[in-house]
């Protein structure tokens, strides 16, 4: 069995260690930079340098000796790059625009021998040796990281630091995994027997729409964004130093405002799922997303990886874990369980009409839940299939507006 669970905490640093955390992260990132330069090929991707072995080999006493990290982290970011080229290559096989990798958010990948944790402090490998910030946890106990990393039933894995220039705060993801033991643990493919679904829909015109009918509007998303490209349209045709300084102050400002904002709909996003007694919050896959929203600006891509990304180390604070599935035809096909007919016709803008049953709603609320009964009809399938589930018969359900789609019956328990 491979049950893994995963604790956010916020660190408490001092700021002589938050700077040597920044000056760490700095290095981390040059080594992660340098690596995916020497793998990239722009001529094509056969070209490409994917084994990690042999790139480990050809860069790793070069970089220990261009930056002070310690052994761990500079193969820490080795690996980071060369599974970004591997995954940048998946697409390029797929006739898509891609470019070679760039890292500048300052996350770092840490292992068993780089972080060590005691009760309420880790002992982290840096550019200055070690640092031992204490954890700034929830007064309610006990607190997900009491439960899965004090706990002597799981061990662990990695952990990733990540600073939030939004909060200005230095959190660290700490992934565990339950050691086997005489129970009859529920296996992790599966999930807990009885679960409930929060599926999430990202669109243009609605940045989110959740299953249980919550939009969260892009227009005022989209209004500032505007806003920000006119005024740095304006300081560029000025051409003067002043007015460069000034482009690089707004610019600032923007990164900052749209981050905050994304983290805005994360927390409600993530308090849609608590409120609702939600489980899982499931989105869809973002490969592809250019091509499947082709009237997407950079700006929506841009959001909707970044809220997929806090909602997956915000909700697991609140006991909620964050999923993904394919996104093929969730906004051609009818959520109705009784009907699921699939047609292109189907919908209309932001109008769905089934051309088979006749239903008629929101196209992306139609597509959130669609999101969250692919996640049914998969985990309803693995249950039924492992011999460990019994008859496979545990409620797998997607939370709607008024009640819940059921997966296994296939029929709808309560209406829209």
């Amino acid at each position: 069995m491979d049950v893994r669970r995963t604790a956010v905490v916020k660190l408490d640093l001092s700021d002589e260690q938050r700077d040597v955390l920044h000056r760490t992260a700095e290095q981390y990132l040059y080594c992660a930079n340098r690596t995916a330069d020497y793998c990239w090929s722009d001529t094509s991707y056969t070209e490409c340098k994917t084994n990690k072995r042999q790139v480990r080999d050809a860069l790793y006493a070069d970089l220990r000796e261009e930056t002070d990290l310690q052994a761990q982290l500079v193969q820490a970011a080795i690996k980071r790059a060369v599974e970004a080229i591997k995954g940048v290559i998946e697409r390029w096989k797929k006739g898509q625009r891609v470019s070679c990798p760039t890292f500048t958010a300052e996350t770092m990948d840490y292992d068993a021998r780089s972080a060590t944790f005691s009760r309420n402090k880790v002992s982290l490998a840096t550019v200055e040796g070690r640092v031992e910030p204490s954890f700034v946890l929830p007064a309610d106990s006990p607190t997900p990281y009491e439960r899965h990393v004090l706990s002597e039933d799981y061990e662990f894995r990695e952990s990733t630091v990540r600073y939030d220039a939004v909060d200005d705060e230095f959190y660290i993801q700490i992934s565990t995994r339950r050691i086997d033991g005489d129970d009859d643990e529920v296996p992790a493919d599966i999930g807990h027997p009885d679960q409930t679904v929060l599926g999430i829909d990202l669109g243009v015109n609605s940045l989110a729409v959740s299953s249980t009918g919550t939009f969260w509007q892009g227009d005022d998303y989209d209004h500032w964004c505007r806003e920000f490209e006119k005024r740095r349209g304006e300081m560029q045709q000025r051409g003067t130093q002043a007015a460069h300084n000034a482009l690089l102050r707004l610019g600032k400002r923007e990164e900052a405002w749209r981050k905050q904002y994304i983290h805005r709909v994360a927390n409600e996003l993530v308090t849609e799922a608590v409120e609702h007694d939600c489980d899982v919050i499931v989105f869809e896959e973002l490969t592809d997303i250019r091509e499947r929203l082709p009237q997407a600006k950079w700006h929506h891509v841009w959001a909707f990886r970044r809220l997929s990304e806090y909602v997956k180390y915000k909700a697991p604070e609140q006991g909620v874990s964050v999923e993904q599935v394919e996104p093929n035809h969730t906004s051609q096909r009818c959520s109705r369980t009784d009907c699921g007919f699939t047609h292109e016709d189907n919908r209309h803008g932001e109008h769905f009409c089934c051309q088979k049953c006749g239903y008629e709603v929101n196209a992306d609320y139609n597509g959130a839940k669609n999101i969250g009964l692919r996640y049914v009809r998969k985990r309803t399938h693995r249950l039924r299939s492992s011999p460990t589930s019994g008859s496979g018969d545990a409620p797998v359900d997607v939370r709607v507006n008024g009640g819940t789609l059921n997966g296994k019956s296939h029929q709808q328990i309560a209406g829209d």
